[in-house]
């Protein structure tokens, strides 16, 4: 007989941004900044992303896309793999999400797409620390989750590659 495996899934929805705390609401602001930068002559839609290290520093990423799709990159990854490259010694406490386009308003919260979940996923195993995922469209609610297992709780990690 088949086992039943069930996840429950918290996340704290905020109806505005004045709702959140002073430090949230820098870096979703820092987030809305780097969607200005972002590269998406292809899709239209720029996402900009804010990460906030242990140390305090911001560091910012925006989506850059390609005409060959597969090469471009998601804000997230940007913003985090620099992180990494320039900070690789401190933790990520926080990321903020958000986006924009010509074509609409974006009012629902934006989520990492699969390979962003799973890229924040491998910093939350390096520093065995939960990140904080705010998620924001250019206005609407604010939905935040104290880590990756919240948006993708069967995620890869390394005990897949070894055997048991």
């Amino acid at each position: 007989m088949a086992k039943t495996i069930q996840h429950t899934v918290t996340i704290d929805v905020f109806d505005n941004f004045g709702e959140l705390s002073q430090e949230d609401q820098e870096l979703i602001t820092k987030a809305k900044e780097a969607s200005n930068e972002a590269y998406a002559p292809y899709s239209q839609f720029q996402v900009g992303a804010a990460v906030r290290l242990k140390s305090g520093k911001i560091i910012q990423g925006s989506n850059q896309e390609n005409v060959a799709y597969p090469s471009g990159l998601c804000a997230e990854r940007v913003a985090v793999y620099y992180a990494n490259a320039t900070y690789p010694k401190e933790e990520i406490e926080s990321i903020a999400i958000t986006a924009k386009t010509k074509n609409f308003e974006v009012d629902k919260p934006i989520t990492p797409c699969g390979s962003c979940r799973q890229a924040i996923a491998e910093y939350e195993i390096k520093q065995q620390k939960p990140i904080r995922i705010i998620m924001m469209g250019e206005s609407g609610s604010i939905h935040i989750c104290n880590g990756l297992k919240m948006l993708l709780p069967f995620m890869f990690n390394e005990q897949e590659l070894k055997k048991e």
